[in-house]
C-alpha cells in the first residue's frame, strides 16, 4: 500500500467544520462516528437526519419551516424540505458588512473590489431595474459575460426576484448560443462588450443585433462596458451604467419560494443534438453547495475562495455559492497563463487565496511548461488546492506536491452540470493518496456499477448514486412530461442515477475516475459535444459530412475531426485552417479539433445514425462490438488507416 502524499495535522482536524458537524451527528444519532467514512455511512442510511443536519449546522435563512425533509423518496420524484420557503440570493447576501465580498482581477492586471454593504447594494439595483423590466419570478435572465462583477450581481439580482439565471462565456459563437439561449426564451440578455485572452480583445457587441433579433421574448438587452468605458451600443439595446437603478435607497426584496423553485438553467455539451436545458432548484442548489463548501472544502468566514472558471462551466455557479458560507469570492477573467503559466499562482499570494481551485488540464500545462510556482510563489495562504474537469493523474499529484507546495489539501473533486455539485470530493481531515479522490460526498450514495448493474469494488465500473439527494434537477427545461430526463439518467439502471463517468473504487476508500463512459469529448477537461463541431464544419461547402471523437493521447484526450469532402475537393493546409477557423467562429475555440482527417464514408448503423463508440473503439485499436449493427462496417478501415497516419 503507498502511503499518503499528505496528512491533515491534529490541529486541522479537531478545527475543521466536519468535524464538529460530526460530534453534532454523533449526539443527535446516538451513534459512534469517529471519522468521515462512519460520517458517511451514517449520513446515507438516514438521510433526512443527514440534510436537516446540513440545515441546521449551515443556518439556511428560510421564511417557513419544512412540512417533513423527504417526500415521495426515489430516483426520480424525491420531494425535498416540502413547505419550506426560502430564497437563494438571501442566503447568500447574509453578510452585509464592510468585509471584502468580491474582488475582481484580470490577466491585464485591472482589479476591483466590491464589500459585503457594496454587493448588497449594487444587486438591490439591479433587481430594481429587473423588477423595472417586467421580471417576475419563473423568468429567465441570460448572462453573455466573462466572470465580472457584474454577473454575479445580475445573477443575484435574478435569484432575488425568483427568476431563472443561465449564462454562457462570450467566447461561444452566435449558433451556439442560440442553441442554448433560444430554448429558453430569456426575458433579459445582458452582454458584455467584449472579452480579452492570452493579450487579445475580441469585440462581441458585432454579434448581439442577429441575437436578439433571434430571442423574441427579449425586453431588454444589456451591455456591460468591459474592454471599453464607452463601448458601442447596438440599437435597441442600453449600456448597464445607464440600465442600472441610479445610486439611493432601494429595497433588496427577497421574494419567497418554495425550497425546489428554479434558480439555474445550465447546458448539457450537446452531443446528439441541441444541449440539454438543465433546471436547477434553489434549495437543493443552496444545501448541497453549502454542504460541499463547509464540509468537504472548510469554507468559512475568513476564506478567499478562488476558482478559475468561465461563467459557461458549472463551476461558476458553485464558485458563486461560497458566499453563503460567508467567505470572500476572487473572481478572474482571462487566460490563466497570461503573461506567463505562474500567473495565477502569484495572484493567489497578491490576494492571499486560501481555497484555490483549478483544473487538471491547467496543472498539466504548467508542469509541462518547465514552470516551478514554488520557486517564484509562496503559496504560503493556500491550504487546499481543488481540481476538476478531469481526472489528474498521478503525475499531477507529484507535481502540486514537489512544484507548487508540500504542504496542503490537494483535493480532486468530481461531478458536474447534471448535479451542479460533486459526487466525489475532498475530506479536509483525511490523508491524500497519489491520484486518488478522497472519498464519496457526504449523503450521497455513490456505488459502482458493472454492466449488469451489480455493485462491484477495486475494479472499474459505472459511477451510480442509489439514493435521492437535494441537487437531482428538476428536469430539463422543454420536456414537459420528463421523458427526456429520465432517458437521460435513469433508463441503463432503473431507479439509480447513472453519471457516465469510469470510475473505480480504491482501497483507500477514493477513487480513481479514467474519463466518459460514453462519447462526449472532452479535451482539456472541458466536455464539448460532437453536433456542435457538425454544425460548424458542415457550412463548408466542401464538406458533405463530418464526425469526431476523443482520442487518449499524452496523458489527456484531443479531439479527431474526420470529413467526407466533396469529389475533386483535397483536405489541404488552407481548407484545414477554414474548418478550425469556422469551428471557432460558430462553438467556441475549446471546440478546434487537434487533428483533420479525410476519410471517404462514415459507419453507421441501419437506421442511419452516425456511430461515433464505434470509431472512437477503431482510433484506439480496440475491437468494435455488435459490428452487426453497422449498415457500412467496412467504412471502418479508413479511420484505422486515418489514424495510423495521424499518429
Amino acid at each position: 500500500m503507498n502511503g499518503p502524499l499528505w496528512q491533515p495535522s491534529p490541529e486541522r482536524v479537531r478545527g475543521a467544520r466536519v468535524t464538529a458537524f460530526r460530534e453534532q451527528a454523533e449526539a443527535r444519532s446516538g451513534r459512534r462516528l469517529p471519522d468521515t467514512r462512519a460520517l458517511h455511512r451514517w449520513s446515507v442510511e438516514d438521510r433526512p437526519a443527514f440534510w436537516q443536519l446540513v440545515w441546521d449546522f449551515c443556518q439556511v435563512i428560510a421564511d417557513a419551516p419544512a412540512e417533513r425533509v423527504l417526500a415521495d423518496d426515489g430516483l426520480p420524484g424525491a420531494r425535498w424540505f416540502p413547505g419550506a420557503r426560502l430564497n437563494f440570493a438571501e442566503n447568500l447576501l447574509r453578510r452585509g458588512d464592510e468585509g471584502s465580498a468580491v474582488v475582481f482581477r484580470n490577466e491585464a492586471g485591472a482589479r476591483a473590489s466590491l464589500s459585503f454593504a457594496d454587493l448588497r447594494r449594487q444587486v438591490a439595483r439591479a433587481a430594481a431595474s429587473l423588477r423595472t423590466a417586467g421580471v417576475a419570478p419563473g423568468d429567465r435572465v441570460a448572462g453573455y459575460l466573462p466572470n465580472l462583477p457584474e454577473t454575479l450581481i445580475a445573477s443575484l439580482a435574478s435569484a432575488s426576484l425568483g427568476a431563472v439565471w443561465t449564462s454562457c462565456s462570450p467566447d461561444f459563437g452566435t449558433a451556439g448560443l442560440l442553441d442554448r439561449f433560444g430554448q429558453v426564451e430569456p426575458s433579459v440578455l445582458l452582454a458584455a462588450d467584449g472579452y480579452a485572452y492570452g493579450g487579445k480583445r475580441f469585440d462581441t457587441t458585432a454579434r448581439l443585433p442577429e441575437i436578439v433579433d433571434a430571442l423574441p421574448s427579449l425586453r431588454a438587452c444589456v451591455v456591460v462596458p468591459y474592454l471599453e468605458e464607452e463601448p458601442r451600443i447596438p440599437a435597441g439595446a442600453v449600456c448597464w451604467n445607464d440600465w442600472l437603478a441610479p445610486e439611493g435607497d432601494h429595497d433588496l426584496v427577497f421574494e419567497s419560494l418554495p425550497f425546489d423553485h428554479p434558480l439555474y438553467v445550465l447546458y448539457s455539451s450537446g452531443t446528439t443534438g441541441r444541449p440539454k436545458c438543465i433546471v436547477h432548484g434553489a434549495g437543493g442548489t443552496l444545501l448541497q453547495h453549502l454542504k460541499e463548501h463547509r464540509l468537504h472544502v472548510d469554507l468559512g468566514r475568513d476564506d478567499r475562495l478562488f476558482y478559475f472558471t468561465t461563467c459557461g462551466w458549472m463551476m461558476w455557479n458553485w464558485l458563486v455559492s461560497g458566499l453563503a458560507s460567508e467567505a470572500s469570492l476572487l473572481l478572474y477573467d482571462g487566460s490563466p497563463s497570461h503573461p506567463d503559466p505562474s500567473a495565477l499562482f502569484r495572484m493567489a499570494d497578491e490576494e492571499e487565496v486560501t481555497v484555490f481551485g483549478t483544473s487538471a488540464k491547467f496543472l498539466d500545462a504548467v508542469a509541462k511548461s518547465g514552470c516551478e510556482p514554488r520557486a517564484q510563489c509562496s503559496f504560503a495562504s493556500v491550504r487546499t488546492l481543488l481540481s476538476t474537469g478531469s481526472p489528474l493523474a498521478p503525475e499531477g499529484f507529484d507535481f502540486v506536491y514537489e512544484k507548487v507546495s508540500p504542504d496542503l489539501q490537494l483535493a480532486s473533486i468530481s461531478g458536474g452540470t447534471d448535479i451542479v455539485s460533486c459526487f466525489v470530493l475532498g475530506d479536509p481531515t483525511a490523508p491524500v493518496y497519489r491520484g486518488e479522490i478522497q472519498g464519496p460526498g457526504l449523503g450521497m450514495r455513490v456505488e459502482v456499477y458493472d454492466d449488469e448493474g451489480r455493485r462491484v469494488t477495486g475494479e472499474p465500473g459505472e459511477l451510480v448514486c442509489t439514493a435521492a439527494f437535494p441537487s437531482v434537477p428538476l428536469g430539463f427545461w422543454g420536456d414537459p412530461d420528463g421523458a427526456r430526463f429520465r432517458a437521460a439518467y435513469f433508463e441503463r439502471y432503473p431507479g439509480v442515477w447513472h453519471h457516465g463517468d469510469w470510475i473505480r473504487e480504491t482501497e483507500h476508500g477514493g477513487y480513481v475516475i479514467t474519463g466518459r463512459s460514453d462519447a462526449v469529448l472532452n479535451p482539456g477537461g472541458v466536455r464539448i459535444g460532437t453536433s456542435e463541431i457538425y454544425r460548424a464544419v458542415e457550412t463548408l461547402d466542401e464538406v458533405v459530412e463530418s464526425i469526431a471523437v476523443g482520442q487518449e493521447w499524452q496523458d489527456d484526450v484531443r479531439v479527431l475531426l474526420f470529413v467526407v469532402l466533396r469529389p475533386g475537393v483535397e483536405l489541404d493546409d488552407a481548407l484545414v485552417e477554414r474548418v478550425r477557423r469556422r469551428v471557432r467562429e460558430m462553438a467556441s475555440p475549446r471546440h478546434v479539433p487537434a487533428r483533420v482527417l479525410a476519410v471517404a464514408d462514415i459507419p453507421r448503423t441501419r437506421s442511419g445514425k452516425i456511430t461515433e463508440l464505434a470509431v472512437r473503439e477503431v482510433v484506439h485499436g480496440r475491437p468494435v462490438k455488435n459490428v452487426e449493427a453497422l449498415a457500412n462496417p467496412e467504412a471502418l478501415e479508413y479511420f484505422r488507416d486515418r489514424t495510423e497516419a495521424a499518429s
